[in-house]
């Protein structure tokens, strides 16, 4: 009896060669039908015997290409039409929009063979690409995802192409991007005045001479522009880093190799992997002491890790083939401003910076930067979400279809769309600092309206009267609702590990503005499916200065030290060293009369005073840095800590005041650095599990930006876990700014409840 079956998928489909899959599989199974792609994943058809039609679908889930991913799967048996064959159909469009956009995907291994094979037509072709990698998110223009809504609409395929993109058995069929040397983009050469040097492969033969020779290069890529230069000679490094106003944060490096990789870093299994895989990010790993130079010390000043990656596009690959030796390859920008997109526009931006631009004429849709991500404990941890990963989605177990935008906060801002239970998180955008940062956060908003034609029902904000991502939610008219920052933090990472029930929160970073309007970042929360409770934080002190402060530890040892000890904190040798007479002049003033001198609990600024203290950072360059020199500078086999004491004051509070006098007698004792960091990590260790034990919630879930301290954020999960807690940290989203949008979400629809546990003990240690 033929029967037909009707099969609806939702999920990461389109784009990832999940048609001609399923025409084979019905070729093979004798199945008529057909299959299209529509805006809501794909649509099929299928005719036969019903058992045959209920091992189809079977095989489907089983067999489904690797890079896809089924989130919805949808199936009916009607009676049959009377196909004869089975088609791939033309897309069409629907109401709904809710495909998944895939990432953009390194290129794959079969295509690097035949970009390396002289026989193949696409010998050293930069531009190759199958439906099984290469560009995807940064060249979509409109869902569903087929080459007329693509920046690749322009260039119209040669007959060898099109014979390749029509055939259902090819690698390339309906591989949106593909091209060739005939009918393809190009790349060019130009100098510093946009003048063409060299075309083609002789523009990359160029750039490899005049990167041998120390020269500086704007090189376009795949979601932008990035700043290459030799990454083992000084001189090369040092221009860059003048030139780009990045005294000593470290710059990213591309190996060709992984065998290059392991000559210099520390590789387990899972790194590996990461290094190797479609997503392609960049992965901190451990240095070693190596005896040989092969990459100048000013890369990464200071720092025992080194952000690394692969080639991940063929450009990239017929770069460091020809060069053999890892280069800087940084965001093409200036501070924290958005990487740039176009070439023309990276000759305005970029004229004092780079010597040289080696262009394309593919042109890039948006801006996305490369992924950074490290391994905790075997598992991924993403450190800043774009490339390979931006912008699949977070499921949510909601039962509400209210269409929901989140703003994110003012550092490290990304942006997210709830639909359904899926939550969309954008890419990177950086810091709202800058004209060009707030227009390509406008941008995004206005990206992800059109891709995936809706309007929001709500909007979610930050708490923060004054960031700038707050301000534009408020400016459109459309409801709009904010959820405190560290609360966000908490909702993010419960949400993505899909922790159910009460649990204990914990959010720790720099900068938060509190319900109260000082400044939190060292908080506490009860919070369960529907509710939750600011039950814990840390005593409070004064920032003299208030934002300033953030780029100067030594504001925050001084008002740590003033709320202990008064006047008599201007007697201690840190402030006496490293203020001027003028400065402790104008700062005694501010401090006795509470003068731009906002209370913060923050545990991101207790490290920064910490730092100061030690003398390790009295300024810094980049944010927390000062935190991660403390970090590096603690010795792992330290396992004392400092006392400290909690009391009760309708909240938990966490007084640091006896921390802080014995670290003090350490310094004086002549205690090694090196110590006094591990002791004041392991106090901080303690303290969490105090507070556990106190609150008896099972589960433990931790986020901010002090958890990307790997010292701190191991020796929690090991104490917690030794003491039967199960603990939860980020792994898809990061802990820091970048995961507060999809918390926002997330926290939308909680109650919050302030101040609401009442403390009967205290407890010194």
């Amino acid at each position: 009896m033929i029967s037909r079956t009707v099969i609806s998928i939702r999920g990461a489909v389109q784009g990832v060669g999940f048609r001609p899959f399923i025409f084979r599989l019905a070729n093979e199974m004798k199945l008529n039908g057909y299959i299209k792609n529509n805006s809501i994943g794909v649509l099929i058809e299928a005719e036969g015997e019903k058992k045959i039609l209920d091992n189809f679908i079977i095989q489907i889930r089983e067999k489904k290409p690797a890079l896809s991913k089924i989130t919805g799967f949808e199936f009916s048996f009607f009676e049959k039409n009377g196909y004869t064959s089975f088609n791939i159909l033309e897309s069409e469009e629907t109401p709904e929009t809710s495909a998944f956009i895939l990432p953009d995907i390194a290129i794959c291994d079969a295509c690097i063979r035949e970009m390396n094979d002289p026989a193949d037509r696409r010998y050293i072709y930069p531009f190759i690409n199958c439906t099984n990698c290469g560009p995807r998110f940064s060249i979509v223009e409109a869902i569903p995802y087929d080459r007329k809504n693509t920046t690749m609409k322009t260039f119209k395929m040669c007959p060898d192409c099109q014979k390749e993109y029509d055939n259902p058995n090819d690698r390339r069929y309906h591989a949106q991007p593909i091209a060739c040397p005939v009918c393809g983009p190009h790349v060019e050469m130009w100098d510093g005045n946009g003048n063409v040097i060299e075309s083609h492969h002789n523009a990359i033969h160029k750039l490899v001479e005049l990167v041998k020779e120390g020269k500086i290069a704007a090189v376009k890529g795949i979601g932008g522009f990035h700043l290459v230069c030799d990454a083992r000679g000084d001189e090369a490094v040092i221009n860059l880093r003048e030139r780009k106003h990045r005294i000593d944060k470290p710059f990213a490096l591309m190996f060709p190799t992984l065998e290059s990789i392991k000559e210099v870093c520390y590789v387990n299994q899972i790194e590996e992997t990461l290094l190797r895989a479609p997503e392609s990010p960049i992965v901190l790993l451990k240095r070693k002491s190596v005896p040989v130079k092969s990459v100048s010390d000013f890369c990464a000043p200071g720092n025992p890790e080194l952000g690394v990656m692969l080639p991940y596009s063929p450009l990239h690959h017929l770069l460091m083939k020809e060069l053999k030796n890892p280069i800087i390859a940084t965001s093409a920008n200036i501070s924290e401003e958005p990487i740039c997109i176009d070439e023309l526009e990276a000759l305005n931006r970029l004229k004092n910076i780079a010597d040289y631009f080696l262009v394309h004429n593919r042109p890039v849709k948006r801006q996305i930067d490369d992924s950074v991500v490290r391994v905790v404990k075997g598992k991924v941890m993403m450190l800043r979400r774009a490339r390979g990963y931006a912008p699949l989605p977070i499921e949510l177990e909601s039962d509400s279809n209210k269409i929901i935008f989140a703003v994110g906060g003012q550092l490290k801002n990304s942006i997210a769309l709830k639909i359904g239970k899926n939550v969309f998180l954008s890419q990177h955008i950086g810091d709202l600092e800058t004209q060009e940062a707030t227009k390509a956060f406008a941008n995004v908003i206005d990206d992800f309206r059109i891709l995936y034609k809706v309007e929001p029902e709500l909007i979610v904000k930050d708490l923060h009267p004054d960031y700038y991502s707050t301000k534009f939610a408020e400016n459109i008219n459309i409801k709009s609702k904010s959820i405190q920052h560290h609360i966000a933090h908490i909702a993010s990472c419960k949400a993505e590990n899909q922790v159910k029930g009460c649990c204990l929160g914990i959010s720790w970073d720099g900068t938060g503005y509190g319900i109260d309007k000082t400044i939190w970042g060292g908080e506490f929360f009860r919070i369960d499916d529907v509710r939750c409770e600011h039950i814990g934080t840390f005593r409070q002190f004064p920032l003299p200065g208030g934002e300033i402060a953030i780029r100067e530890p030594r504001r925050s040892a001084l008002g740590l030290l003033y709320d202990m000890y008064g006047g008599s904190a201007f007697n201690y040798s840190v402030i006496q060293n490293n203020f001027s007479f003028e400065e402790i002049n104008v700062l005694e003033k501010m401090l006795s009369n509470r003068t731009n001198c906002p209370l913060t609990s923050s545990v991101g600024r207790l490290f920064d005073a910490v730092a100061s203290i030690l003398n390790i950072n009295q300024k810094i360059n980049f944010e927390g840095q000062a935190a991660m020199n403390l970090e590096f500078t603690a010795s792992a086999n330290e396992t004392r800590a400092y006392n400290y004491y909690i009391y009760n004051d309708s909240i938990f509070r966490i007084d640091w005041q006896t921390i802080i006098e014995e670290l003090l007698m350490d310094v004086n004792s002549g205690v090694k650095n090196s110590i006094i960091s591990a002791k004041f990590h392991n106090t901080l260790i303690e303290i969490i599990l105090e507070l556990a034990k106190l609150l008896n919630e099972e589960k433990i879930v931790l986020s901010g930006g002090c958890f990307q301290n790997t010292y701190l954020l191991n020796g929690v999960i090991e104490k917690l876990e030794q003491n039967n807690f199960k603990v939860y940290w980020h792994q898809r989203v990061p802990a820091n700014d970048g995961g507060i949008s999809l918390g926002q979400i997330a926290a939308s629809e909680l109650i919050i409840d302030n101040y609401n546990v009442k403390c009967k003990i205290g407890i010194r240690k």
